[in-house]
C-alpha cells in the first residue's frame, strides 16, 4: 500500500518543486538581478520562502479546521498530505540552494534534513500525525512574511536608505512576535504533544522512535531560535544604547 501513495504523490511534488524552482530563478535573474552577487541568493532564497511561509499557514490552518477528528495521532487527511507535500516540495528547493551556495551553513543545511525527516515520516512513513506536524509548521511559519522582509532589508540597510528605514521599523514587532512564537507558543506545543505521545496513546500507529525523534528536531529547533533571537535582542539593545549615546553628546 505504501508504494501506490508515494508513487501517486509524485506529480505533486515535482509540480511544487519545479514552482519553487521557477519562482527561484526568476527572483534570481529577474527580481534581484540589479543586487551585488553575493545578496542575490539570498534575496532569491527569501522569495520562495515569502511564496511557502504565508500560504503554507493559511493551506495548514483551512486543513485542520476541516478535520473534525483531528488529533496527535489521527490520520492524515488528503488536503493534510497535500500541504506536507507542499512544504516538502520547498524544503528540497531551499536545501539545494544551501548546497550550491552556502555549502558551509551546516546549521541551515542540518535545520533543512531534520525538517524534511518530520515531513516525510509523517506523509510517508507512518500516515499519521500531520494535526501535530501541521501546527508546528504554522508556528514556524507565522512569521514568515515579516522576516523575510526584515532579511531582505537587512540585506540592503547599509546602502539603501529605504531599506535602513523598513529595518528598523520592523526589527522590535518582528523580534516581539517571533518571541512570542517560539518561545511561548511553541515550547507549550511541544509540552502537550511530548506528554500525549509519552502516554502512549500514539504507538499503536506512530512507532516511539518517530515521535521522539520528532519532539528531539523541533526541541532543537526551539532552542536554536531562542539563542537567535536572544542574540538579535542583545544586538539591538546596544544599538538603540549607542544611538542614544550620540544624541546626548
Amino acid at each position: 500500500m505504501e508504494a501506490p501513495i508515494l508513487f501517486s504523490s509524485i506529480p505533486n511534488l515535482l509540480s511544487f518543486f519545479t514552482f519553487f524552482l521557477i519562482i527561484y530563478l526568476v527572483a534570481y535573474f529577474i527580481i534581484f538581478r540589479s543586487w551585488k552577487p553575493k545578496l542575490r541568493p539570498e534575496a532569491s532564497s527569501c522569495a520562495i520562502s515569502l511564496l511557502h511561509g504565508t500560504p503554507a499557514v493559511f493551506f495548514a490552518v483551512t486543513s485542520l479546521l476541516a478535520d473534525p477528528d483531528r488529533d496527535f495521532h489521527s490520520p492524515n487527511t488528503p488536503v493534510q498530505n497535500l500541504v506536507l507535500d507542499y512544504s516538502i516540495s520547498y524544503f528540497l528547493m531551499d536545501l539545494t540552494h544551501y548546497l550550491i551556495f552556502c555549502p558551509s551553513d551546516v546549521l541551515f543545511i542540518g535545520h533543512h534534513l531534520a525538517t524534511l525527516f518530520v515531513f516525510v515520516t509523517c506523509r510517508y512513513v507512518v500516515y499519521h500525525g500531520a494535526y501535530a506536524i501541521l501546527v508546528l509548521l504554522i508556528l514556524a511559519e507565522v512569521t514568515s512574511f515579516i522576516q523575510n522582509t526584515w532579511t531582505l532589508a537587512n540585506a540592503r540597510k547599509s546602502d539603501v536608505e529605504f531599506a535602513a528605514k523598513v529595518y528598523a521599523l520592523l526589527s522590535p514587532p518582528f523580534y516581539v512576535l517571533y518571541s512570542l512564537v517560539r518561545g511561548i507558543a511553541g515550547p507549550y506545543f511541544v509540552y502537550r504533544m511530548f506528554v500525549y505521545y509519552l502516554s502512549g496513546a500514539a504507538n499503536n500507529v506512530i512507532p516511539r522512535w518517530i515521535w521522539i525523534s520528532w519532539v528531539f528536531v523541533v526541541v532543537t529547533a526551539i532552542s536554536v531560535s531562542i539563542l537567535w533571537i536572544s542574540n538579535l535582542w542583545v544586538e539591538l539593545y546596544r544599538e538603540r544604547s549607542r544611538e542614544h549615546e550620540s544624541k546626548v553628546r
